[in-house]
């Protein structure tokens, strides 16, 4: 007997004026949340001559909130399906604009660490919350699709302007200045939030987890500090020991998902070779876009001698590949598989750090800025496509899990790469130092630039002379892993991310 096909599903309803103005406001933690990322890269100068930070303590300070922020996207993406995606964005902006206020006046580098943790901790509210927002707040797909790529340039756009702003607020006041800057948005989106951004709950069976939430973070902490002491001083007992109790903790913690009734992650969703595969390729690329960043700014600044302002707006000049490159890379990927594509843009990156291994202290600009163009715009191809692919992999009743997870991915992707390159380039500024008398002077460029500025130009000179050096063969050594890890993953896309007969259209959901 012949079956009739089922009705076609109505339209999804279309959003209006009311929900565009509302992504808007949502606009706002998004672009502070990120820049938050990079905002200090041109202040650690400022801040190491008026905290004397130790080079182990700026790199925390750097990545504390990275770190955090990654551990509890997770936690916060579940508590926000109970208790209200817009109840928790709007308690995460009134403790971001707190802990923002707080790290403006820190006096010491464990205070400032402190406080940078506690910002971690309200970014996590925020980003989550936004995304799930955005997917609750537009439920035709192609509308959908335009909000989601407004939300990826706004992430990917703070990460560009945070030095900017810090160059622009450095010229004019002090370093804490860069953390004040959230607090008008945060009272904007704390005034006009609750009028615009309607409330969603998802229903959820059991009790909140807390034993899950503890071990989500405390599995992402060992495991950065480990990797950290590593790459600075080598393969040791204790930071092995540290990496290892890491990856246990996060191992229960998968384990503990599997029990639960309401798990804070969609384990089969993670285990699809599309969606997994995607995610992990984002997670690359952001951690050599993060990870590599902060050499580039301090190279503008204290190797170069340009200040904030200046330096600030010369690190713009390699985004400027981005309008052309990434419309080309998803005009490809309409041809022909998005894989290929992605695969390429891994390679132009590899290609962008290898010639970045060549930048000494007196290379000409333009070279410097030809290189940092060619990774940025093969990662932003990379990315861009990896970002849709997994949310197109995502059916809709696990939108939500699917963006905390690759939320999740994307942070500690910058914050790994900034502990791992970031301890490979002070690595080897140490040694390149190991001839001048302990203290700040072998620890941080700024330091002994800041030394250099009280001798004689006798001494001074020659001392300047040498940290710039160091510093310039640590950036060397760190764009040479970059480029490893990008042809890794240009491989990783070729051959796992190819789209196979069987599978679905991606971004079919989408």
């Amino acid at each position: 007997m012949p079956t009739t096909a089922p009705p076609p599903a109505p339209p999804a309803p279309l959003a209006g004026r009311r929900e565009w103005t509302a992504l808007g406001v949502l606009m706002l933690p998004l672009l502070l949340v990120s820049m938050d990322v990079s905002v200090l890269y041109f202040a650690i100068p400022f801040i190491g001559r008026d905290l004397g930070p130790s080079a182990t303590q700026q790199l925390w300070i750097l990545d504390v909130y990275g770190f955090v922020l990654a551990g509890l996207l997770i936690t916060m993406g579940a508590l926000g399906d109970r208790i209200g995606r817009r109840r928790l964005l709007l308690c995460g902006a009134a403790a971001f604009g707190a802990a923002s206020a707080a790290a403006a006046y820190a006096t010491t580098p464990e205070a400032l660490i402190a406080v940078r943790a506690l910002l971690g901790i309200g970014g996590a509210t925020l980003m989550p919350s936004t995304l799930a927002l955005i997917r609750n707040l537009f439920r035709d797909a192609r509308q959908r699709a335009r909000a989601i790529t407004v939300w990826t340039g706004v992430l990917t756009a703070g990460l560009s302007l945070g030095p900017v702003v810090s160059g622009l607020l450095l010229e004019h006041f002090w370093w804490g200045s860069v953390f004040l800057i959230n607090l008008p948005a945060m009272l904007v989106l704390l005034a006009a939030g609750p009028f615009l951004l309607p409330e969603f709950k998802t229903p959820a069976k059991g009790r909140f987890d807390l034993t899950s939430a503890a071990l989500s973070l405390a599995a992402v902490l060992p495991v950065i500090h480990g990797i950290k002491e590593l790459a600075k001083n080598g393969p040791e007992l204790f930071p092995l020991l540290t990496v290892a109790a890491g990856l246990a903790l996060g191992l229960l913690f998968l384990r503990r998902q599997r029990g639960l009734a309401s798990p804070m992650i969609d384990l089969p969703l993670l285990r699809e070779r599309t969606f997994g595969g995607a995610m992990l390729a984002n997670v690359i690329a952001m951690f050599a876009t993060v990870g590599f960043a902060v050499f580039f700014t301090q190279y503008l600044q204290s190797v170069r001698g340009m200040s904030p302002l200046e330096a600030a707006l010369w690190s713009l000049v390699p985004s400027a590949v981005v309008p052309v490159l990434a419309p080309l890379g998803a005009a490809l990927a309409a041809r022909v598989d998005r894989a290929y594509v992605m695969t390429g843009g891994f390679l132009l990156a590899a290609g962008g750090f290898l010639w970045l291994t060549r930048v000494s202290a007196d290379s000409a600009l333009w070279y410097v800025l030809t290189g940092c163009a060619l990774y940025v715009g093969g990662i932003v191809v990379a990315m861009t496509l990896a970002n849709e692919m997994a949310l197109g992999a995502a059916p809709p009743e696990r939108a939500g899990s699917a963006a905390a997870v690759l939320e999740s991915g994307t942070e500690f992707g910058g914050a790994l790469g900034m502990a791992v390159l970031g301890s490979i380039g002070a690595a080897v500024y140490t040694r390149g130092m190991a001839d001048f008398a302990p203290g700040p002077v072998r620890e941080t460029l700024g330091g002994a630039l800041a030394s250099a500025a009280r001798l004689p130009a006798s001494a001074g000179e020659p001392l300047v002379l040498a940290a710039r050096t160091a510093f310039t063969d640590g950036l060397n050594l760190a764009a040479l892993g970059a480029a490893g890890v990008m042809l890794g993953a240009a491989f990783f896309s070729w051959g796992v991310l190819r789209r196979r007969p069987s599978d679905a259209p991606v971004g079919a959901e989408l």
